[in-house]
């Protein structure tokens, strides 16, 4: 027999407060508490379109919500089942995320797939969790049922539609068992460098890392937050959802797509609604400089803006310098940016800046850099790589420079791997009890101090404690013994050519003959140059082109026009020798192919990534969406 209980007399016994440092334990708590002494404010406000108002939740509306969800769940799942939340961007997600809390059943936050999408990776993730539940919308469960015959896994899970949900059964909820320890939820990695494993994100870590969030942004109750982020990404879920709720202010919410579509959106409500917080990847900002017109500058005030974070991906200078000097007239100022270093498997965020200070940039001699050696010179010389600092660590965390190869601490600006211990590092990935103790329980060979979480990410501390991520560990280009980081000639290869699309190149070794060689693989802009559109369809067998046909068959990209123009020769050609000529001059290294792709074609992650690993595997399988492939030539 399930029995009630008031909400009122449930809280005031039970919203419990962690060594009296006046932190929630848990987040069911935490609403719970806000529902009670904020009822009314609003907590979350979404933009349709990225413009008009369309939905508001106050924090009583998503208590509510979430106590009529988690009844329906108590009466169809144990405590600590898994259960996937497929959701468009939205409020919905917010309400389903926290009746899963609300329940002590474990969401599984993740990409709603889309119309005629392969299925395969969603496939696996309900594998590797066995969630027996989904949460999602009608248009979505829609187009999922369409493939169940082919994938009766998915037919199997019990599917519950929360938008069109109309029962009141609130009153038969109960409150969950939670503990420090219990699994609050389970982040699905982007799966840059490998298959996505779930991280499980306890209570405890996300009490912790909203605490560390909060004092390194210096929010207090006057903050607001504007987030255009994925809600099931981590970056999105915890710095978007989580820490406004946990401070108690509003966020206001826009879909990455109507960002994407139109990045002054995202100024303009930052500039409306008085944002104090809001940011995203070094991407967003790029965009938002190319993109925004003089007309929209003068509609901006982005005065009130304290805190533009940035992290997710390697963070550029130039960017933050073109950023700052464009939008100086809509009273940006450059002391705003806060560069940040996190991961999913450190809950979100490990290591950030002083709010309200510059970012501290640090110019170093690329040779040196190649030998794992940091030295600082001149910006003005030629033959150096320029990093953004990520600033410290709080809390009682710890951050380390080791040698990936003897575990022996690095010294001060010597590059090593990161390593992470702390209370916001999570208990490891779900069923896989191997890869949990080769990332989360690595020690020092000489001090045997740990454990620590192992980030597989490259980096250097400098004499002042401030943090420099310079790339992933796998993903490092070692050609004659000296490391090259793909990001930098990723970045070479997009500004060689107006033709070269922004962040979406790869740069990776493969092994052709029994020798290493460099590949580059890069989206090229679909309307440049000599573009023709053909009616023609291009069917699959034609992608895998042959030398001997390559030029009677239809280019494989409608947009483009293949033959050379009088006097000029192949615009392609052109690329390919632009990009051979400028990785050359600038990192000393010799490119033996270049592949230029399909305009939003390179492989990525749900959370915009370039999969590196993945474009090697496409290589390899003949599987990439080739527009010219200079090894055809």
């Amino acid at each position: 027999m399930v029995s009630t209980v008031n909400p009122i007399n449930y809280l005031t016994q039970s919203y419990l407060l962690n060594n009296n440092n006046k932190s929630p334990s848990n987040l069911v708590n935490l609403l719970r508490y806000r529902a009670i002494n904020q009822p009314d404010q609003r907590a979350y406000v979404f933009l349709q379109n990225g413009e008009k108002e369309s939905i508001t939740l106050t924090y009583q509306d998503l208590d509510l919500k979430a106590r009529n969800i988690a009844a329906k769940l108590q009466s169809l799942a144990a405590n600590q089942d898994r259960a996937l939340l497929l959701y468009p961007p939205g409020i919905e997600f917010i309400s389903a995320f926290f009746g899963c809390l609300y329940a002590g059943v474990i969401p599984v936050p993740l990409y709603p797939p889309k119309r005629n999408q392969n299925l395969s990776r969603l496939q696996a993730i309900v594998a590797n969790s066995q969630a027996k539940l989904a949460l999602t919308t009608q248009d979505i469960l829609e187009n999922v049922q369409k493939h169940f015959d082919e994938t009766p896994d998915l037919g199997e899970l019990n599917w519950f539609t929360t938008d069109n949900y109309q029962e009141t059964i609130s009153p038969t909820w109960y409150p969950p068992e939670i503990s420090d320890h219990s699994v609050a939820f389970l982040q699905y990695t982007s799966g840059s460098t490998g298959n996505p494993k779930g991280v499980m994100v306890t209570h405890n870590n996300l009490v912790h890392n909203q605490q560390m969030i909060q004092q390194a942004f210096s929010h207090d109750n006057s903050s607001l937050v504007v987030g255009w982020l994925p809600l099931f990404h981590d970056m999105g879920l915890i710095g978007n959802v989580l820490q406004p709720l946990y401070i108690g202010v509003p966020c206001i919410l826009m879909s990455p797509i109507d960002f994407l579509q139109k990045p002054y959106r995202w100024l303009k409500a930052i500039s409306d609604y008085r944002a104090t917080t809001s940011g995203g990847p070094n991407f967003a900002y790029d965009i938002c400089t190319q993109k925004v017109t003089n007309e929209q500058l003068k509609t901006l005030d982005l005065s009130n803006w304290q805190v533009a974070f940035t992290g997710a991906e390697p963070i550029r200078a130039k960017t933050l310098k073109d950023f700052a000097e464009k939008f100086a007239i809509c009273g940006f100022r450059k002391e705003s940016f806060y560069p940040c270093y996190g991961m999913a498997e450190a809950t979100l965020f490990i290591t950030g800046g002083v709010s309200s200070k510059l970012p501290v940039v640090k110019t170093v001699d690329e040779q040196a850099l190649t030998e794992n050696r940091v030295v600082e010179v001149s910006a003005e010389e030629s033959q150096t790589q320029t990093f953004v600092g990520c600033g410290e660590t709080c809390l009682g965390q710890t951050v380390k420079i080791v040698d990936p190869h003897t575990f022996r601490e690095c010294n001060f600006n010597q590059v090593g791997e990161i390593w992470v211990s702390g209370d916001s590092v999570a208990q490891g990935y779900w069923q896989e009890p191997s890869k949990t103790q080769a990332t989360f329980a690595a020690y020092l060979s000489d001090t045997q101090a740990g454990p620590f979480l192992r980030t597989g990410d490259l980096g250097f501390v400098d004499e002042n404690g401030e943090l420099f991520v310079t790339g992933r560990l796998k993903d490092v280009i070692i050609v004659r013994g000296r490391n090259h980081y793909p990001q930098d000639i990723e970045l070479t290869t997009e500004r060689s050519h107006i033709g070269l699309i922004s962040h979406r190149s790869a740069a990776f070794i493969t092994q052709v003959d029994g020798k290493e060689q460099l590949m580059i693989a890069v989206e090229v802009e679909r309307r440049y140059h000599n573009r023709r559109r053909k009616s023609a369809t291009v069917v699959p067998e034609q992608e895998k082109r042959k030398t001997s046909d390559r030029r009677q068959q239809e280019p494989l990209d409608p947009g483009f026009e293949l033959e050379p123009t009088p006097s000029e020769p192949p615009v392609f050609e052109q690329m390919v020798k632009s990009i051979k000529q400028a990785v050359a001059t600038h990192h000393g290294l010799q490119v033996h192919r270049v592949l230029l792709l399909r305009v939003g074609t390179i492989p990525k992650t749900s959370s915009g990534k370039i999969q590196r690993y993945a474009c090697r595997q496409g290589f390899q399988d003949g599987t990439l969406n080739v527009v010219y492939d200079s090894g055809l030539g």
